[in-house]
């Protein structure tokens, strides 16, 4: 792959990576409630292991079925749909306020390390949305003639490092923000807009047509 073109795939990386969606948003949230440091670990690693089995997905032709098949598209759809609405209700429904005290550490962290990391690959793996970016941007960086396998790891690498590098960003900002929500009614307010946000894009996974 020419220089060029390793930097139109960046590019394209970049600005899929920091666009918002649920992963971000389940970034933001947890960094929130169990730390930064865990988050990155927990979370964010399970996102970025789900991206590798969407894309290990896409490339053994699962994005094509899902081009063709209706209700494997739908059933998956409605998976990622139904998730999404749940930690919606979860965070909409929180009680009490998570901004009484500082940023969360490891030790007062509520939830465990792998179930952050299960979380993420959940989000990651049940959003449909995924299967079809890598199926459709994949094969125009792709070369027939070369083995698939190296340039599976390269591509999706790539993708899974600004990936990662919009987490961080995300949960540091999430960091110095905290401040900001000190109070009860801005945390009620944080958690209604995060757990509205859930719901929407969840709402909005069902509304993704096939494009068959």
């Amino acid at each position: 792959m020419t220089p060029s073109t390793w930097l139109l795939f960046v590019t394209i990386s970049l600005l899929t990576a920091f666009s918002p969606g649920p992963a971000i948003l389940l970034a933001i949230t947890n960094a929130v409630t169990s730390g930064p440091r865990k988050t990155l670990l927990g979370s964010s690693m399970g996102s970025m292991a789900g991206l590798f089995c969407v894309s290990a997905a896409a490339m053994a032709g699962l994005g094509t079925l899902l081009h063709t098949s209706a209700w494997l598209f739908a059933a998956l759809k409605a998976a990622g749909a139904v998730y999404l609405v749940y930690l919606g209700f979860r965070q909409w429904t929180r009680q009490g306020s998570m901004f009484d005290a500082p940023l969360a550490t490891d030790a007062g962290a509520a939830k465990t390390q792998a179930a952050l990391a299960r979380q993420g690959f959940l989000v990651s793996l049940t959003n449909p949305k995924s299967i079809l970016f890598f199926t459709a941007l994949f094969p125009q960086f792709l070369h027939l003639d070369a083995s698939m396998l190296p340039q599976f790891f390269a591509l999706t690498s790539v993708f899974a490092a600004c990936a990662l590098l919009s987490h961080v960003v995300y949960v540091l900002l999430a960091g110095r923000l905290q401040g900001w929500f000190g109070t009860p009614q801005r945390a009620r307010l944080f958690n209604r807009v995060c757990g509205g946000a859930f719901g929407l894009l969840g709402l909005g996974l069902l509304r993704l047509k096939n494009p068959a």
